[in-house]
């Protein structure tokens, strides 16, 4: 798929109204897979799991529904025909928030959504949008298209605005947690985020049948040689890393019964037949004892499918770990970030750098592959902390790592205090940017030949241990060249007054130090 270039992807929208014929909602979200490069060429495409649960409350409350996937799409022209095919009274513009890209806010699906709002009301749809960046940023979208945004978690706020707006329900639309609308003279109103369903169960399960399957079954084997599908166990996460977006779910965390996924495990098992499942869950398994009834309960219905997790170095307990272990995990990905002590507390992880060798041996001695995420230039970060990180690699030897640059996400504490020095760039054009946003201690050049050169080190090490030998000498003397050159390097790139945080007297952390350096 070509990457479509910033000047055709101006373009509008254009499609004639219609009359209020058709369906109820269209519902569609703007993540176009030609737009990022770097996932376009992982190749690793999930459907967008929000959408298809909005679906679904909406189909049970009696609304007919269609669903626009832009992932393998191109809006510019396929979502005009979506508008005539299906003659939608509203559209919803509902952005996958189980999906981490979409975290990012990036500047082309902001610039994608509006064009849809605009042709949509053009058609004679009413427009309602919800996602991170509109519960961040819902001026962006009121008044360009968009009539009535909605903040946090939005699916029971979409049904009960529905229910309004289609004489159903008496309720104010001013009463319903969670929705915000542009007054007369462009003041904004409820701007107070809803607070997450506490019960998750009470949603019904995905509507899969929305989705072209084979479209996503195709670009996995053709690029991977099987099939994965995306779920998710619970919605948030309790921890406080001062980094980590949490536009939707704030700090709440809120988990499914074992029973209720195991039973849609089973179910997708039967109806999608997926080889491997994807936990999209931002921490799974926040408890061992659930993880320990989620086996039993996933093998009592025979539906163990290999999956995948995200989780934190600490909740890899020996008995999370055999758990994980007998309920099918084939792979688990560890928000590890740094292997400077003093890094992970200045982002306020929560955890100890020795957490991570411990984690990763647990996983492997259970046969659990081990991914790494890993975050460099965060504000403090010194040449030793890089290397003491690059050194944790070395010792713990996980199977992959996925490597990014600190990025001050909206609605974070780290964002709020490296606002005010920040450049005009306040997103990443795609998820592969690794573009510094403020000072940080490097430029953007330098990260991204650490970037590079962390994953060949590693590539190389694990050839090492596969007995390759002696074959691998030039690609060694490549490597230390490449290592040698970063630390020529880092004299050019080291920003003269980077920005740094200092802790204050209550504990927290403020902005003391910045300046303009080279980026």
């Amino acid at each position: 798929m070509p990457v479509a270039s910033d000047s055709v992807q101006a373009q509008p929208l254009l499609v004639a109204p219609f009359r209020q014929t058709g369906i109820d909602v269209l519902l569609a979200h703007s993540y176009c897979l030609q737009y990022d490069a770097k996932q376009q060429q992982r190749m690793r495409p999930y459907p967008p799991l929000a959408l298809l649960y909005a679906a679904s409350l909406l189909r049970s409350a009696g609304y007919t529904v269609a669903l626009f996937d832009s992932t393998f799409s191109d809006p510019r022209i396929d979502f005009p025909d979506a508008l005539r095919k299906h003659r939608p009274r509203f559209l919803a513009i509902f952005e996958d928030s189980f999906n981490f890209v979409i975290k990012m806010c990036l500047t082309r699906m902001r610039e994608t959504a509006l064009r849809m709002a605009e042709a949509a009301v053009e058609a004679g749809a009413t427009v309602i949008a919800a996602g991170p960046d509109v519960s961040d940023y819902p001026e962006h979208y009121l008044g360009r298209g968009v009539t009535y945004a909605l903040l946090g978690e939005a699916e029971l706020a979409l049904r009960e605005l529905l229910d309004v707006l289609a004489g159903r329900s008496t309720q104010s639309v001013s009463d319903i947690p969670g929705v915000c609308v542009m007054e007369e003279g462009g003041a904004i109103s409820g701007r107070h985020r809803r607070l997450p369903e506490r019960q998750p169960d009470r949603f019904p399960f995905p509507a899969w049948d929305l989705v072209d399957i084979e479209s996503y079954r195709s670009a996995w084997i053709q690029a991977r040689g099987h099939f994965s599908l995306n779920l998710a166990t619970s919605r948030g996460c309790p921890y406080r890393c001062n980094w980590c977006a949490k536009p939707i779910w704030g700090h709440q965390y809120a988990v499914r019964s074992p029973a209720n996924v195991a039973d849609e495990m089973a179910l997708v098992k039967h109806n999608v037949r997926p080889e491997h499942i994807w936990f999209a869950d931002d921490i799974f398994g926040l408890r061992p004892s659930w993880v320990e009834e989620f086996a039993h309960e996933v093998v009592a219905r025979d539906a163990v499918i290999p999956f995948t997790i995200q989780s934190r170095v600490d909740r890899m307990t020996e008995a999370a770990v055999l758990a994980l272990q007998r309920a099918g995990c084939a792979e688990a990905w560890l928000g590890a970030e740094s292997g400077s002590q003093a890094i992970l507390d200045a982002m306020e992880k929560g955890t100890s750098v020795g957490d991570i060798p411990v984690a990763c041996q647990r996983l492997k001695a259970a046969g659990i592959r081990v991914g790494l995420f890993l975050q460099f230039g965060y504000p403090g970060e010194t040449l030793e902390d890089i290397m003491a990180t690059v050194e944790m690699v070395r010792e713990c030897l996980p199977d992959q790592i996925g490597v990014s640059v600190s990025y001050p996400l909206p609605g974070t504490p780290f964002h709020e205090r490296v606002q005010a020095l920040m450049g005009p760039q306040s997103h990443w054009a795609h998820s592969g940017d690794l573009a510094m946003m403020f000072s940080g201690p490097y430029g953007s050049a330098f990260y991204r030949k650490l970037h590079d050169l962390i994953h060949e080190d590693l590539a190389l090490r694990h050839k090492i241990v596969a007995g390759e030998g002696a074959a691998l000498l030039p690609s060694l003397d490549r490597l230390n060249r490449g290592w040698f050159d970063l630390g020529q390097m880092e004299v050019v790139h080291r920003n003269e007054r980077p920005t740094q945080l200092a802790v204050v007297c209550d504990g927290s952390r403020a902005l003391s130090q910045a300046g303009a350096g080279r980026m």
